[in-house]
């Protein structure tokens, strides 16, 4: 039987085929930031701009090479696993039908169909992902054709472990430790199980969007379990269920080894990597990065690898980073005044303002009262230890007023 290892390598050699090697660069700013020495495997420089494309072409040659009648390939996705598909369709000059949510943004939808051309066709079904997932398999059925799945694949999965071989062969050895975004699982399990195999001393650190930790559900159940609620802002990992095949990969990982990134934090780390670095991640290719901040100790002093997993990110999006990121780093907050309808009343209100405080929002929402009306405010400022000050003079002034930063019910309403 050929070994894991092996099969990995050759779908190396096939990536070789339509893309080099993605690169492995040492990034000085967080090798100084966490005292170690920090290398960014690249996906988010692939043709597609994800590691999606590897398991896209190893399984669809694999496919090829065992049932060469087959002339259709089908996928349900909203972004990467899309693109990947779309360009290898045309790679091999086979049809692919994609099925995309009618809510997905129009430039994914443009940039799949730039990749796959006229061997490409684009099925807009269901508002839920689920939906067009369901839609996708009934047509495939139908349609005699294959359905290639994101990640709970072997075929995928071997794929996404050539990133791993890569790594190795790029630093000349295994890494002390390598972070991996998770989502469905099937670049962790690729990359895991090749570290295994050719037995690494590698530590393995795994992290996933705190709103969509499936990979950690599944540890603590001992199976897969779909969450209840997911948070899509990190679209590229937020997956309500890992895969039954690629939690049979990793099901002997330590829980303590899984991390959850806040997606306010991970908004941070994006903004941190555009501005300093110049480098334009999603959310979910930012995720290895944004957990270095929970591994600082565990880092120092040692050769860590974070793979970027992608890096299509619709800069429309970046009003919304930047307002999360300030939220998490305290630098804004709203709240909810209750205004007393009399002449000079905003006025004092101004004046409780700091000379670093900044208005970013003011609208009444309506008249509660004769006497009064409720105002929505935004507030920017320069350092946290401001809103405490703030805070304190409002209560002073005798100001009735509600911090809703923080409350999700309110917010989805008003902001």
């Amino acid at each position: 039987m050929t070994r894991f290892t092996d099969k990995a390598h050759s779908a190396e050699h096939l990536m070789r085929t339509l893309f080099p090697a993605t690169p492995l660069l040492r990034n000085d700013h967080l090798s100084e930031v966490y005292e170690a020495d920090i290398w960014l495997k690249r996906e988010d420089l692939s043709p597609v701009r994800s590691y999606k494309i590897r398991g896209a072409l190893n399984a669809m040659a694999k496919v090829l090479s065992r049932r060469p009648e087959t002339r259709v390939f089908v996928c349900a996705s909203a972004g990467n696993h899309a693109q990947g598909v779309a360009y290898v369709c045309r790679h091999f000059d086979v049809k692919g039908v994609i099925f995309m949510p009618v809510t997905t943004p129009r430039q994914k939808i443009d940039k799949t169909r730039m990749f796959g051309g006229d061997n490409v066709e684009i099925r807009l079904i269901g508002d839920y992902f689920d939906d067009t997932l369901a839609e996708a398999q009934r047509f495939c059925t139908d349609a005699g054709g294959h359905f290639l799945s994101p990640f709970d694949d072997l075929d995928v999965i071997e794929g996404q472990a050539s990133v791993a071989a890569e790594i190795t062969e790029q630093l000349g050895q295994a890494p002390e430790m390598i972070v991996l975004p998770v989502g469905g699982g099937g670049l962790s399990a690729g990359v895991t199980r090749y570290l295994r195999d050719i037995g690494a001393a590698t530590d393995i650190r795994y992290v996933e969007p705190a709103g969509g930790a499936s990979f950690a559900a599944a540890l603590d159940a001992g199976k897969p379990v779909k969450l209840g609620r997911v948070d899509n802002f990190v679209d590229g990992a937020a997956v309500a269920q890992i895969g039954d095949l690629t939690f049979g990969a990793l099901k002997s990982e330590l829980t303590s080894h899984v991390l959850a990134a806040p997606e306010d934090r991970i908004c941070a780390t994006m903004l941190e990597m555009l501005n300093v670095e110049g480098v334009v991640l999603e959310p979910a290719g930012a995720l290895s990065i944004d957990a270095l901040k929970d591994l600082r100790a565990e880092v120092k002093g040692r050769t860590v690898v974070c793979v970027t997993s992608g890096g299509n990110f619709d800069f429309e999006r970046l009003p919304e980073v930047k307002e999360r990121s300030q939220r998490y780093a305290g630098l804004k907050k709203y709240f909810l005044l209750r205004l007393p309808q009399r002449p000079g009343a905003l006025r004092d209100f101004l004046q409780t303002l700091g000379p670093e405080d900044d208005i970013a929002r003011f609208e009444y929402l309506k008249k509660s009262a004769r006497n009064f009306g409720s105002v929505l405010i935004g507030i920017e400022t320069g350092r946290p230890e401001n809103f405490e000050v703030l805070f304190a003079r409002l209560d002073t002034g005798g100001f009735v007023y509600s911090d809703i930063t923080n409350d999700e019910t309110i917010a989805e309403f008003v902001l």
